[in-house]
């Protein structure tokens, strides 16, 4: 699939778009995002991302057109026909309406973590924002440590989420996520791996980890991603039975979902 993109309505090739670089949305990260994953041409739960969309507008103070946003993502989708990918919507500061399709991301079959400690912005809590620098930078330190991605810690030892995905773990034969209240992304994904799998909220501190006896990482682009270790220790099972369960309930619930 060749990476489409329309900014204000205007469709052609993402890597010819552009926006003024006035606008504060590049100058300092100030917007509002959701991504979105395609399966056929048809976004998974885009209702759930455009109300959060929304939230998180409100929360900046942010004014956009919503209804035109959702005339140029359904626009662009018609335009790249059955495609499986992923679709971003963007809203700047000035107002500007970014949409990008892009192809599936390549998603290996496990994943190791390095713990990064992170300290979370209370003002940010329920804001999807353009603002990623901290995450990104979270995932460079833990390839630098060796690992393929980060899991954030806060000072104190409260285990969070990764840079882009909910963090879901297997302690004593039970799956669990740490809870909202510990200032996580209310992740669209996190969402439906918790209604499908019967995992429960539960806080989870870093002297833990080496109790796990399984982990994955939940997102829009990874699906679900079994852990295979955590800090250097290998995990018992990657992906273990709670894991692989997780899993097929997942694929299942959005294969239901999509169906005609």
């Amino acid at each position: 699939m060749d990476e489409l993109a329309s900014v204000d309505g205007v469709i052609g090739p993402a890597g010819a778009m552009t926006v003024p670089v006035t606008d504060e949305g590049l100058l300092r990260g100030d917007g509002v995002f959701e991504v979105a994953r395609l399966y056929g041409g048809r976004p998974f739960a885009w209702d759930e991302h455009v109300e959060r969309l929304e939230r998180s507008a409100a929360n900046l103070r942010l004014e956009f057109d919503l209804d035109a946003a959702q005339a140029e993502v359904a626009a662009l989708l018609e335009r790249a026909g059955a495609v499986d990918g992923t679709v971003r919507l963007l809203i700047t500061r000035a107002g500007r309406r970014v949409v990008v399709l892009a192809p599936p991301p390549v998603v290996a079959p496990t994943i190791t973590l390095g713990t990064v400690e992170y300290a979370p912005s209370r003002v940010l809590d329920a804001v999807k924002s353009l603002s990623y620098a901290a995450n990104m930078h979270a995932s460079r330190l833990a390839r630098e440590a060796g690992a393929g991605e980060a899991l954030l810690v806060t000072p104190d030892g409260l285990v969070l989420e990764g840079p882009t995905s909910a963090f879901f773990y297997v302690r004593g034969g039970r799956l669990h996520t740490p809870p909202l209240a510990d200032h996580v992304l209310d992740s669209i994904t996190r969402r439906h791996v918790l209604a499908v799998s019967g995992a429960t909220e539960r806080s989870l501190r870093r002297d833990e980890l080496d109790a796990l006896d399984e982990a994955f990482l939940a997102s829009t682009t990874r699906e679900v991603q079994p852990v295979a270790a955590i800090d250097a220790r290998d995990l018992p099972a990657a992906p273990g039975p709670l894991t692989a369960a997780a899993a097929d309930a997942f694929r299942r619930y959005v294969a239901d979902r999509l169906a005609p």
